[in-house]
């Protein structure tokens, strides 16, 4: 299957902030907490499993929804005879785990790949199939966007003015699906050039059977549409026209990139800059506000909210200049991660409100951290990973002021090692990935044994005492508001996404 190549996002500095701090040790020589069934969601007879991250880093796919149910795209034990990645490896088909059964999606094509990258709250599933035919224009197999829906997947197919690619991000309960279609005019710049198109890249919704083109900001040629809310709002990025500086998504837009909001009545709307040439919508709540990065007029980059209209600096700092938010509940409350003193380093970070930023710290000093999911509980996930080799990678849990390593809270030998906590729903499951002992990448589930998942079969409802020993806790609030100014090995995989978070 074709490597999908993620995108390097850099954050980078807003100076010149003036800020009082509120400087608190906590000491947890010895934590507990509710233990998790681990469910492991294995393969379909190769060695892989995996959830999806969306094309670019930095964007993480609806997963898991209310209900418990987990997508994502699992090896077949066919071999790819496609496969463009160098290395040995396998058809993958999309999947579904819901009430304890894994099942197999299927793809356009049985024999070619596919994978499930959204899903609503109401269970349909967006994502991608090949479909077995080959793009004149690329020389790849074709990728289309896809609609799970009753049993059967949906062609989405491409756009009325031609082309041969498309890939769906996002759908809503009402089965109105967003993503990108390629058309047939080249484009060396195209937003999606970093996974092998040479065509502009277009903004599609897809309703009632018909695929739209959004348009572009200003005389932009490329747009993607990454979210759409359960009210038809669709949100995304496109090109405006202007000279970028060449580091927005860590080099993969050229051109200047600013982020919008599409509807019916109004059309495209650009959500604002604080001055630079990259704002990225990162992720988007309910009631349509957008949390993401922006960069200033020195293409140095802040956490953003976007609300009725208007673009705030989230404000405050852990010691650094940077600051990301990758996730939104629907409180309000936003997560991300920011820098520390010197840029040597990113902590996970909460602004319970803009203006006040609170580092979550990491299970190890010389550990980095990034906060990927936030729930209504204040339930956070994220991963961790050495700051230096991009190495030791665990995945984390943020609870009621104490920071777990999730590890600890499976059961002693379970089959996975715990790396990356993607998504974490209302009820307080987790879906993420981790490594298998001979090193292949598995999805999995995690069920809370506590009140709200009693009577689960295999469950400890047993307190574990955890390895937590120091956590320091940094909030800061500002004395002013700052003005709006794919398939790798499992290891290198994951490396790499941390590498990308953490690279300037």
């Amino acid at each position: 299957m074709r490597s999908r190549e993620l995108a390097r996002i850099a954050a980078t500095a807003v100076a010149g902030l003036s800020i009082s701090l509120q400087l608190a040790a906590q000491q947890h020589p010895l934590a507990q907490h509710h233990q998790y069934k681990l469910i492991d969601i294995g393969t379909f007879g190769g060695p892989n499993s995996r959830v999806p991250l969306g094309e670019f880093v930095l964007v993480f796919p609806a997963v898991i929804n209310n209900h418990g149910a987990v997508v994502g795209g699992a090896d077949t034990s066919s071999p790819d005879p496609y496969c463009l990645d160098g290395a040995e490896c396998y058809v993958a088909h999309a999947f579904q785990w819901d009430a304890g059964i894994r099942a197999d999606l299927g793809a356009l094509v049985q024999s070619r790949n596919s994978s499930a990258e959204w899903i609503s709250p109401n269970g349909l599933i967006a994502g991608f199939s090949e479909n077995g035919e080959f793009d004149p224009l690329l020389g790849f197999t074709e990728l289309r966007a896809v609609l799970w829906r009753n049993g059967r997947i949906i062609d989405l197919g491409t756009l009325p003015e031609g082309g041969y690619e498309s890939w769906a991000n996002a759908v809503n309960s009402k089965g109105e699906v967003v993503g990108w279609a390629t058309n047939t005019v080249a484009d060396p710049n195209s937003m999606t050039a970093g996974i092998g198109n040479a065509q502009q890249t277009r903004a599609f919704l897809w309703q009632k059977g018909s695929m739209r083109d959004l348009g572009t900001l200003g005389t932009g040629t490329d747009a993607i549409a990454q979210f759409i809310d359960e009210r038809g709002q669709v949100f995304g990025w496109s090109y405006t026209g202007a000279q970028g500086s060449g580091s927005c998504a860590g080099g993969a837009f050229p051109m200047a990139v600013d982020s919008f909001i599409w509807d019916d009545e109004h059309g495209m709307r650009d959500l604002g800059t604080f001055g630079g040439t990259c704002t990225l919508a990162l992720a988007v709540s309910q009631d349509g506000s957008v949390v993401g990065l922006s960069s200033n007029e020195q293409e140095l980059s802040r956490a953003f909210v976007w609300k009725k209209g208007s673009m705030q600096d989230l404000g405050g700092s852990i010691g650094g200049q940077q600051a990301t938010a990758t996730a939104i509940n629907e409180s309000g409350q936003i997560v991300g991660f920011a820098t520390l003193a010197g840029e040597v380093g990113a902590h996970a970070a909460l602004w319970k409100r803009p203006g006040e930023i609170t580092d979550l710290g990491t299970p190890d000093p010389s550990e980095c951290s990034m906060a990927l999911s936030i729930n209504a509980r204040t339930q956070i996930v994220g991963q961790s990973v050495d700051c230096v080799a991009f190495g030791s990678i665990h995945a984390l849990l943020w609870d009621n002021g104490s920071l777990f390593d999730l590890n600890d809270l499976i059961p002693p030998g379970a089959a996975l090692t715990l790396q990356f906590a993607e998504n974490i729903n209302d009820t307080g499951e987790i879906a993420g990935q981790g490594l298998d002992a001979s090193g292949n990448l598995h999805a999995f589930l995690l069920i809370p044994c506590d009140a709200e998942h009693s009577n689960v079969a295999g469950c400890d409802y047993s307190l574990v005492d955890t390895r937590s020993e120091v956590r320091l806790s940094i909030t800061l609030h500002e004395s002013r508001r700052t003005p709006n100014a794919p398939r790798e090995r499992a290891a290198q995989s994951d490396r790499r996404r941390s590498s990308l978070w953490l690279n300037k």
